[in-house]
């Protein structure tokens, strides 16, 4: 029996937005200006979402973008990536792919799961600290929400310096739609494993299943604590998939801006991405 073959692409145009993902953005997008008397015409939309979507999997700097590539020149691509991001767009488009996949999948509510990656930032900047890996460096954190299947459902960024406890709250809080009053289980590891996180998961009627984190002097468990099982089932992997479908894009992989809020907009866009393929692909 042949396996079933995939419509995904297997390899991804660094110079073209895809098409589905291009038709939920460009609603979002302010229409340029009509040209009134001499000079250039206004720079096209789609060519600047192509641009800043090569610089989102490239990772190159945005002086580096000729203009023969997209017809548009770095400095205008970089300065309507940076007043589209004041104007809330890429928070507006993540939220649309979000709805987009919970009207054609259906979110997944049943399991949850949270965690962060650590991300370098040699130019420091807001949202920043000193990694605990290596203290002489600046770092931040990418803490993300998925669901069942690992759509991610909401985003936040700390300094490397932050425990990951002090953004439970702050992700379940960002959710960009609103939950259902279903029964849902929240899946962290051992560094959520503290009463405050405990106590905020149950506020917001969640059952907690947060791996425990044994304590100095404290004698080891064997045996699992949840009714009917051996160990804890393999649920947080999801959240780990998602993290590493984020860093294929090298922009997120070190965090060259200094302002957070440009580097918020680079994972929305990303994150929106992973949504458009697994609302078509599955």
């Amino acid at each position: 029996m042949t396996k079933k073959s995939s419509t995904k692409p297997k390899t991804v145009d660094y110079f073209h937005v895809p098409r589905p993902l291009w038709r939920r953005i460009k609603k979002h997008l302010p229409k340029p200006p009509q040209k009134r008397g001499p000079g250039r015409p206004p720079v096209n939309n789609r060519d600047v979402i192509n641009g800043i979507w090569y610089v989102l999997w490239t990772d190159c700097q945005w002086k580096a973008v000729h203009r023969d590539w997209f017809n548009v020149s770095s400095s205008v691509l970089h300065e309507r990536f940076q007043t589209w991001q004041r104007a809330g767009i890429w928070e507006k488009v993540f939220q649309t792919l979000v709805r987009f996949y919970a009207r054609k999948r259906h979110i997944k509510w049943k399991w949850q799961a949270i965690d962060s990656k650590s991300c370098p930032a040699p130019l420091g900047g807001k949202e920043t600290g000193k990694n605990p890996t290596d203290r002489a460096k600046s770092g931040s954190k990418i803490h993300i929400l998925v669901d069942e299947r690992g759509a991610p459902l909401a985003v936040h960024v700390t300094g490397a310096n932050q425990h990951d406890k002090w953004s439970a709250d702050d992700l379940i809080f960002s959710i960009v739609v609103s939950r259902p009053s279903s029964e849902q289980h929240l899946c962290a590891d051992k560094g959520y494993d503290y009463p405050d996180v405990h106590e905020v998961v149950r506020d917001e009627n969640y059952v907690p299943h947060i791996k425990h984190r044994r304590r100095r002097g404290e004698s080891e468990v064997e045996d699992c604590p949840i009714p009917g099982e051996l160990r804890y089932p393999a649920r947080r992997w999801v959240v780990e998939r998602t993290l590493g479908w984020l860093v294929k894009r090298r922009s997120l992989r070190i965090r060259w801006c200094k302002n957070p809020d440009n580097w918020v907009a680079l994972i929305q866009f990303a994150c929106a991405d992973i949504l458009c393929n697994m609302t078509i692909f599955g």
